[in-house]
């Protein structure tokens, strides 16, 4: 198994002003992102001031990461624009 950065910023059809909870498709986009596979996402949130968002996501390869991401509304709706990077670990706390 990988990790993986992803990196989603906001999309042509994001609104400016508009909360997250607020941008059309927000409750395809929320349960999209709750039946994502338990584990593969194992951080996430908004960073920035909520200018984007980071996931740290594990998958076998970046061919798994993008097939798991890529089918959510909001990418498919332009609302996000993601950018998936392999992440290697260097420095880590506790057991290896």
């Amino acid at each position: 198994m990988a990790y993986f950065v992803v990196n989603s910023f906001h999309g042509p059809a994001w609104v400016e002003g508009r909360s997250m909870q607020d941008q059309n498709g927000w409750p395809a986009h929320r349960d999209f992102m709750n039946a994502l596979p338990d584990g593969f996402v194992l951080l996430g949130g908004p960073v920035d001031g909520h200018r984007r968002a980071m996931l740290i996501v594990e998958a076998r390869d970046l061919s798994e990461a993008r097939r798991l991401l890529d089918p959510d509304p909001w990418i498919r709706s332009g609302h996000l624009v993601e950018v998936i990077e392999p992440w290697e670990i260097l420095i880590r706390s506790g057991p290896a």
